[in-house]
């Protein structure tokens, strides 16, 4: 099966990756848990789209980034709750019940 995939953004189209194998996976992770695109972390982050691609499909690391993006779902949704204190006790109320169904819906539940 040929890979139809280009292996990273055009040159000067994204910035050079620094990150080792094992950053980037988590990188990746973090960011598809908060719902950024391949395209957005290639060109944020300089990691190849055909590897950020081969992550979010689950051809490779097919345990590990699964219970990445959980992690980073989870901490996304702690971190949200805790912003959301610093609302009125309504508009507090509204944003921890939206909050929490976007979480449920994330989980497949």
């Amino acid at each position: 099966m040929t890979d139809s995939r280009t292996p990273s953004p055009p040159y000067g189209y994204s910035r050079e990756c620094t990150h080792s194998r094992e950053e980037q996976i988590h990188i990746v992770a973090e960011f598809h848990a908060h719902k950024i695109r391949p395209s957005r972390i290639a060109y944020r982050v300089g990691i190849d789209i055909a590897f950020i691609e081969e992550l979010i499909a689950g051809e490779i690391e097919q345990d590990r980034f699964p219970r990445l993006v959980a992690h980073y779902r989870q901490q996304r949704f702690r971190q949200r709750m805790r912003d959301s204190h610093s609302r009125a006790a309504v508009s507090r109320y509204e944003q921890q019940q939206k909050i929490e169904r976007e979480f449920q819906q994330e989980q497949g539940l």
